[in-house]
């Protein structure tokens, strides 16, 4: 009988390893190839996750500030159609003779009473006047020029009468005050 060849034997040896080798590292790499694939799956759903928590935390911020703008100046609009009663009021007080007060002196009480009133309800809403005085800086951000003259005595810029008040809301101007200003030139 003849002896098996060493060398044949060896062969299909490194044959089979080779075999075994391709078909485990086959098996290897596809398990790689689907642990990384479950790795960028999860790397993009946490960013969606990290992306979605930042949104909710800018829109509850939003919806924080509309909330405290709505509490602070939802009622602007009624606040700025009672201006004109405060004004009228105001006008009625200003014009009253010694005589015409002391002939209806409970009229005109109630009368600066229902103004004091008004006031009140306005600084509980944090309406604030703004009561500019003749001689003072006209400021655009706070006055209205209703018009401008030359007076004498006055320098450019400066109130020479005060038409109406001007109100504010909280930090916002809800009527400027209406003002006239010197045109003086120096």
């Amino acid at each position: 009988m003849a002896e098996p060849r060493e060398d044949s034997f060896l062969d299909d040896i490194e044959e089979a390893a080779a075999e075994e080798q391709e078909y485990s590292g086959g098996e290897i790499s596809g398990e790689a190839a689907e642990i990384d694939a479950l790795r960028a799956e999860r790397d993009a759903l946490q960013d969606k996750f990290m992306r979605a928590l930042a949104d909710a935390e800018n829109a509850r911020k939003r919806s924080d500030k509309d909330r405290r703008e709505a509490e602070n100046y939802g009622g602007s609009k009624l606040a700025r159609d009672m201006l004109p009663v405060h004004d009228n009021l105001k006008r009625a007080l200003d014009t009253v003779t010694e005589d015409q007060r002391a002939g209806s002196a409970a009229l005109f009480e109630g009368i600066e009473l229902t103004l004091r009133e008004l006031r009140n309800v306005f600084a509980k809403h944090g309406i604030t006047v703004i009561d500019p005085q003749v001689g003072d800086r006209f400021d655009p951000q706070h006055h209205e020029a209703m018009f401008e003259a030359p007076l004498p005595g006055t320098k450019a810029g400066e109130i020479i009468q005060v038409s109406a008040q001007g109100f504010m809301l909280h930090d916002r101007i809800l009527r400027p005050a209406q003002v006239g200003v010197s045109s003086n030139r120096d």
